[in-house]
């Protein structure tokens, strides 16, 4: 099963959150921005008709694909304002 990543970082004077190296749009607080990100990863968890699908990847080419409407990934949100990056841990530990 596929696992998607949403972490929670500043961008662009704000907060945002970004998925691989796509962000998302400029939120004014953190709060909004984990609130958003939290949404998205819900929504990712909702089923649907199988449909075909286009989606563009981090180099800005776009791909076409047959995706089905049950098969949905895991989801997960992480803090960046609360995890340091390069350990996982929460920040102070």
């Amino acid at each position: 099963m596929v696992k998607v990543v949403y972490e929670v970082v500043p961008h662009d004077g704000g907060w945002a959150y970004r998925l691989g190296g796509v962000y998302s749009e400029a939120f004014p607080s953190h709060a909004d921005a984990l609130e958003a990100a939290r949404i998205v990863a819900a929504e990712q968890q909702v089923g649907g008709d199988s449909a075909e699908i286009s989606w563009q990847d981090e180099n800005g080419k776009w791909h076409e694909e047959y995706a089905e409407g049950g098969d949905r990934p895991e989801t997960e949100v992480v803090d960046g304002l609360w995890q340091d990056r390069a350990t996982g841990a929460p920040h102070g530990a």
